[in-house]
């Protein structure tokens, strides 16, 4: 008697797993897995780490190894060292500010998900012809903000978008109210004083608040 073969459901796309993708940067090591821990309290299972930080790579991996429960990844990736070197450290997805073809070939190379940055038209389809549809909007408010994104979603149908920069509480639900939105980057939710001070309930408090977003018009 033959078996029939189990079928696995895709893998979610990084733009539906939570309203909003929290953008840390962590400058001292010891902060990485508490504000991790601190996110998954608040309802955020989700943390983009940005390589801007001489600590930013051990963070990643403390974080992968000490909170399973979050999906660590690195963002502001920006060169093909980088990629391999997130991806070696335990980062399960990638995010960087613009995409040339030699980091779209070093991401791709990694095997991970990730979110190629755009801001034009010719970005996206750059992106678009390489077979990524799943984007990153960045700088999203000095590039043109939601009102940009709602006026390219007509000739641009099949693509959607993670904005990202410069967006706060008060903007992120006017972008997730748009069609080709599935999520925004926000730094609001892990401020510099409050990892400074240990304030991890503040931070727990502040993802509470981003995972309960839902976009308006």
């Amino acid at each position: 008697m033959s078996s029939t073969p189990e079928l696995h459901a895709p893998a979610p796309s990084l733009l539906d797993l939570v309203p909003v993708v929290p953008v840390v940067v962590i400058d001292d090591l010891d902060h990485a897995v508490p504000v991790a821990e601190a996110l998954v309290r608040g309802g955020l299972p989700v943390i983009e780490l940005t390589l801007r930080t001489p600590v930013a790579l051990q963070a990643i991996a403390r974080v992968a190894a000490e909170v399973p429960d979050i999906r660590i990844g690195a963002g502001t990736v920006t060169t093909a060292a980088q990629a391999d070197q997130a991806w070696a450290a335990g980062a399960q997805f990638l995010v960087s500010p613009g995409a040339t073809p030699t980091l779209l070939d070093a991401m791709e190379q990694t095997g991970l998900p990730f979110l190629p940055g755009v801001a034009t038209v010719s970005e996206a389809l750059t992106a678009v012809e390489r077979g990524h549809t799943d984007l990153k909007f960045f700088p999203a408010e000095a590039a043109g903000g939601a009102a940009y994104l709602s006026s390219i979603g007509g000739p641009l149908p099949d693509v959607r978008f993670c904005p990202t920069g410069g967006i706060t509480p008060e903007s992120a639900p006017r972008y997730l109210a748009l069609p080709n939105v599935g999520c925004v980057g926000g730094s609001w939710i892990t401020p510099r004083s409050a990892l400074t001070e240990g304030r991890w309930d503040v931070v727990a408090s502040l993802a509470g608040g981003a995972a309960a977003l839902t976009g308006r018009a």
